[in-house]
């Protein structure tokens, strides 16, 4: 767990301040919890019994993850295949290319709160409109060298390299389940 954290945070741009997880032993052992707080990170946990508390991990599991990898078991052979295209360009895709809905709170008269989501945009446009958000980069980092990865390409045209590298990825792991005797129809 923790090589994989390192990598996914040394991939962000910016500073992370908040790493929620559920309570799965992966994410609340004494090695992330000494890792996070080195790094000030803070990290909240959600509550047993409450299934709310990681909808929105959930939901972006289902509507993000599930939807481009399905559910089929991968052999773990194919670990780091999946974590390059992941690094170099599913996650890109998703911070630079691809529309996410950003909530407008509305609170009508009995003063209830409601989350409207009218608002389409891109997560690399959102940061960059946050006022004063050059102080979010990591050090080092400029919002030039940003623009550079973000508008190499096209929405369109970095989707369809995605997507080429996911067809090459399946090919790989069908290979692969292949060798191994799987009996999954390819």
């Amino acid at each position: 767990m923790l090589p994989a954290l390192h990598e996914i945070f040394a991939g962000y741009p910016f500073q992370i301040f908040n790493f929620h997880s559920d309570r799965g032993h992966e994410t609340i052992n004494y090695l992330v919890a000494e890792l996070l707080q080195r790094l000030l990170i803070k990290q909240t946990k959600s509550r047993s019994y409450h299934s709310n508390d990681n909808a929105l991990i959930e939901t972006k599991n289902g509507s993000v993850i599930r939807k481009n990898m399905g559910w089929e078991h991968i052999n773990q052979n194919m670990c780091d295949e999946i974590n390059e295209y992941y690094k170099n360009f599913f996650n890109p895709y998703l911070n630079y290319h691809r529309p996410c809905a950003y909530p407008t709170i509305t609170t009508d008269e009995k003063g209830k709160k409601k989350k409207v989501y009218s608002h389409y945009q891109i997560p690399y446009e959102a940061l960059k409109q946050i006022v004063g958000a050059r102080k979010f980069l990591k050090q080092g980092k400029t919002f030039q060298e940003l623009d550079k990865i973000a508008y190499s390409y096209s929405d369109n045209e970095f989707a369809i390299i995605m997507r080429e590298e996911e067809r090459k990825l399946f090919q790989k792991i069908r290979e692969q389940d292949h060798q191994s005797g799987s009996n999954r129809k390819t």
